[in-house]
């Protein structure tokens, strides 16, 4: 990037790190954190998204809807993260394929099962191989960011379930005593009054969320897990410009630094959301502000 680094084998002390830092696998690295933030910016209202929707069929009183909402729950839950983004990926892409084989290539004639192999005519590949590497690079970050919110969408699930029991009955009964229709009182009564009660589960959520980010790595997209081991493992002179040891540990305590940095801000604008839907509520919260105003 600098116009000294044109000779990285001349260069000592700060303009070698100073170039060593620039090199465009670094700036791949950096990079990759902005991955990771739009990663949690993009699944975690993706999970709400299906946790809302998976605690509304929970508590549906159609009892088909009732048991696929608890169904999900159930199963997502039940099951090891891990084990279950690797599967899931793996399902979701071979589905995709297999519709897009179907309808591009009607006259294929071979088994798809081939053993343990899965075979799809060329013009059926997602993305194809012809592709470049960003549509690479895309289609397995979605394909990532759809198996999070999945996962995490049936914890939430869980949690706003829990939160829409949590609301006072009488708070419905009185919206019914009002002449509310029951999908009335839901969306002005329930819903605005169980986010708090859903606060502390999300939060958690939130937490573990951003300690799962490091599954990417996982699931074949270059994240700062990635990086930080390609680029702090040792380099000998005749791979690299820029030869060191082994400094795994230091890119990792760079991690380490930034996870425990974005949880501690996380923090505070949780506390402060907290704070703001206490207002008026009947929690200890809420009580505790009363008793301050007055």
């Amino acid at each position: 990037m600098f116009s000294y680094c044109s000779d990285p084998s001349a260069l000592e002390g700060f303009s070698w790190l100073s170039c060593y830092l620039t090199t465009g696998k670094h700036l791949s690295f950096y990079a990759a954190f902005g991955t990771v933030l739009l990663l949690l910016a993009v699944t975690a209202p993706a999970a709400l998204a299906f946790g809302f929707g998976g605690a509304m069929a929970a508590r549906s009183r159609i009892l088909p809807l009732s048991w696929l909402g608890r169904g999900y729950i159930a199963v997502v839950r039940g099951v090891p993260d891990i084990a279950f983004f690797l599967f899931f990926v793996i399902a979701i892409d071979q589905a995709i394929e297999w519709l897009r084989h179907q309808a591009k290539c009607p006259d294929w004639s071979e088994p798809i099962r081939q053993g343990n192999d899965f075979v799809v005519c060329t013009a059926a590949k997602m993305p194809l191989s012809s592709a470049p590497q960003w549509v690479h690079e895309i289609y397995g970050f979605w394909t990532a960011v759809f198996t999070f919110a999945l996962v995490f969408g049936a914890f939430a699930a869980n949690v706003l379930y829990g939160a829409m029991k949590a609301v006072p009955k009488a708070q419905m009964e009185t919206a019914a005593a009002y002449g509310m229709r029951p999908n009335q009182a839901f969306w002005r009564i329930l819903v605005p009054q169980m986010w708090i009660f859903a606060l502390p589960g999300l939060s958690n959520l939130w937490m573990v969320l951003i300690k799962a980010t490091p599954l990417l790595f996982l699931l074949g997209v270059e994240d700062i897990v990635y990086w930080a081991r390609e680029l702090g493992g040792s380099k000998a002179p005749r791979f690299t410009d820029y030869p060191h040891g082994d400094w795994r540990m230091w890119y990792f305590l760079a991690l380490l630094v930034f996870y425990l940095a974005f949880t501690k801000v996380s923090e505070r604008v949780l506390e402060r959301i907290t704070r703001k839907l206490s207002h008026g509520q009947a929690t200890m919260a809420g009580e505790e502000q009363r008793k301050q105003a007055a």
